[in-house]
């Protein structure tokens, strides 16, 4: 059976999300069309509108639907501490988590020349004039511990020097609730390395 060129399409649109292959956006798709139409429908106008109207701030970077976001136009939050973060998902993600009452900016990826990403790509031009404006004292990276982090942690350290801003990095290691004979020797060899005193 040939099947519709519509629903083709639609697959193949689906097949844009992270983890979604054939088989789940085929899933999708019969799921929305014979059991939940009102609800395909609220998709649709609902993605429509964050595309058309979700841009990103132009203090921080973050997804905003407003030239300045929320958090950056709060002013009961520290000014002059500032948490350097990959994507807008890692800034959810701590204000979710932690008590953390200073501000953001998100670079939307992290150097890799393989990929062809460099300073100016992921906004590092933005992130030294707020550091040269004297604002800032301290940075707090909190870049994903993969290569391509460190590496965007430690340019982001030298960075903040050359602006006498204080630099610290969160720290990496066993999880809370985490049974060491389950922990990669990575993360529990970087764990060891960055112990603390109790």
């Amino acid at each position: 059976m040939q099947s519709e060129p519509i629903l083709q399409q639609l697959m193949q649109a689906l097949r844009c999300l992270p983890g979604v292959g054939q088989k789940s956006a085929q899933r999708m798709v019969f799921h929305l069309l014979e059991r939940d139409r009102k609800g395909a429908f609220q998709l649709a106008q609902s993605l429509a509108e964050a595309v058309d109207k979700i841009g990103h701030c132009s203090t921080c970077q973050t997804l905003s639907s407003r030239d300045i976001c929320g958090l950056c136009s709060d002013d009961s939050r520290e000014q002059h501490l500032l948490c350097i973060v990959e994507t807008p998902a890692d800034v959810m993600a701590i204000e979710d988590a932690t008590s953390f009452r200073g501000l953001y900016f998100v670079l939307n990826g992290r150097l890799s020349p393989l990929d062809g990403l460099g300073p100016a790509d992921i906004g590092l031009d933005k992130l030294a004039l707020r550091m040269q404006q004297g604002a800032v004292k301290e940075i707090i990276l909190a870049t994903n511990p993969t290569v391509e982090g460190e590496a965007t942690a430690h340019y982001l350290s030298d960075m903040a020097k050359k602006h006498q801003v204080k630099a610290t990095r969160i720290a990496h290691g066993v999880p809370f609730g985490g049974e060491l004979e389950y922990i990669d020797s990575g993360t529990l060899s970087h764990a060891f390395s960055g112990r603390s005193e109790v």
